[in-house]
């Protein structure tokens, strides 16, 4: 496998010959060749070879080394993206998979598989859009729901989810959901207080939660808040295109799912386990979302988790320091609903929120969010999550005012504006005199 010991015009082997080697390789690893000779044959451009199978070389460097080595990271990443998507069962995509499993855990601080959930019997808290539509998912398939009705702007409602957990001395409960960050309405809920609730009750309950418009931008803990079963997707705090359903699952909901008597198929977690452990994917894998989400998690750690929430709670503070220079107010009704990646703010009475987002994508082409379900025409949002930085939340901001100016909404020009760049430049000097 020497690349100096080839002819330039070397033919490319047989898929034969390749899948010959790479089962050769994978028995007899250790003796054969290193990682170094690996990353060596990768550029080497002479061949044509080295295109062919090293796929097959990297999948026996995964089984043989402990820990994703970053060479072969970086191999991976770089791998020419006019090499045909590779198929469910092809060895790039498993050593891909096998490489890059254990970082994917880091945002939701726990083990994790791909999938989706199951849904069972349960309590849920309705405090805004994401909650009604589980309710209607659940409606749909004849799940029976104990619903906590709550008025738009608050969120989960810890003290009453606590009376009703006490009050269930025959479990009925099977799962308790609840929505980490409602986007409608701009609102945080407190997932440890439910699991304190769960805990103080002793009931045995599934803490279901939706995390998909926070994990990766507001703190969460799977393990330390005892949550089963996280539901998240690609396209918020991961910073990548819509498409991607990412599924924290505990022991205890893998369990649960044995005795589980609804039927299913795609909703099941059973081919997503047998084929995982073999560095697999039981369907078509998304190739290209996969090397996107790896590419996020890179730069999530490279910041900092700690750094991200930080962030995020700073960007945020600045909209709604912003919103009350304008005069208006949240639709969050507190500071402990404050959401750090979504605000929606509440427009005056006589005005249409729908009209003033549509007239901010036609005249300045800013793209805000429109008011939905019961809150539709009365706010507009302004999300403040993924990649992004204080100049793009102040552009965001100064279309905002001048949308609203010109409709006639009373705010003074700037003000919003100025009192964000003011919190921003002082807490980011504040930040680098810190880090000094």
């Amino acid at each position: 496998l020497d690349p100096a010991g080839l002819p330039p015009n070397v033919e490319p082997p047989s898929l034969r010959l390749r899948s010959q080697l790479s089962l050769d390789l994978i028995r007899h690893p250790g003796d054969r060749f290193s990682l170094e000779d690996v990353v060596r044959l990768k550029h080497s451009y002479r061949m044509l070879l080295a295109e062919r199978i090293l796929p097959d070389l990297l999948l026996a460097a995964a089984h043989r080394l402990p820990a994703p080595p970053a060479e072969a990271l970086e191999v991976l990443r770089n791998w020419d993206r006019t090499v045909s998507p590779v198929s469910r069962g092809g060895v790039l995509f498993e050593t891909w998979w096998r490489l890059d499993q254990a970082a994917v855990k880091e945002p939701f601080g726990t083990t994790w598989s791909m999938a989706s959930p199951i849904t069972t019997p349960s309590g849920l808290s309705d405090p805004g859009t994401a909650a009604t539509l589980i309710r209607t998912a659940a409606d749909s398939v004849r799940r029976r729901f104990g619903r906590l009705d709550v008025s738009w702007g608050e969120g989960t409602p810890v003290e009453i989810f606590a009376e009703k957990l006490k009050a269930d001395k025959a479990h009925a409960y099977k799962a308790v959901l609840v929505t980490q960050n409602e986007t409608a309405t701009g609102v945080t809920s407190d997932v440890a207080g439910v699991r304190r609730a769960l805990d103080d009750a002793g009931h045995p309950a599934l803490l279901f939660v939706d995390a998909v418009s926070s994990l990766a931008s507001i703190d969460f803990r799977m393990d330390d808040w005892g949550v089963d079963v996280c539901v998240s997707g690609s396209q918020k705090g991961f910073m990548m295109p819509a498409g991607l359903a990412i599924v924290g699952v505990s022991q205890k909901a893998l369990a649960a799912r044995k005795a589980a008597g609804m039927k299913r198929c795609y909703f099941d977690f059973e081919d997503m386990i047998k084929t995982n452990k073999d560095g697999f994917f039981p369907y078509t894998p998304p190739s290209h979302m996969l090397r996107a989400l790896r590419a996020a998690i890179d730069l999530l750690l490279a910041e900092g988790l700690d750094n991200v929430f930080a962030r995020h709670f700073r960007l945020a503070e600045g909209v709604r320091r912003a919103v009350s220079a304008w005069g208006l107010h949240l639709c969050a009704k507190a500071p402990k609903w404050q959401s750090d990646t979504v605000s929606a703010i509440v427009i005056p009475e006589g005005f249409d929120s729908g009209a003033l987002v549509k007239h901010a994508y036609n005249r300045y082409g800013l793209s805000l969010g429109v008011g939905l379900n019961k809150v539709a025409g009365r706010v507009f949002r302004i999300g403040h999550l993924g990649d992004l930085n204080e100049l793009m939340c102040l552009m965001a901001l100064a279309g905002s005012e001048m949308a609203m100016r010109d409709l006639g909404i009373p705010v003074i020009a700037g003000a919003g504006v100025a009192a964000a760049e003011e919190y921003y430049r002082e807490t980011g000097a504040a930040a680098l005199k810190k880090a000094a």
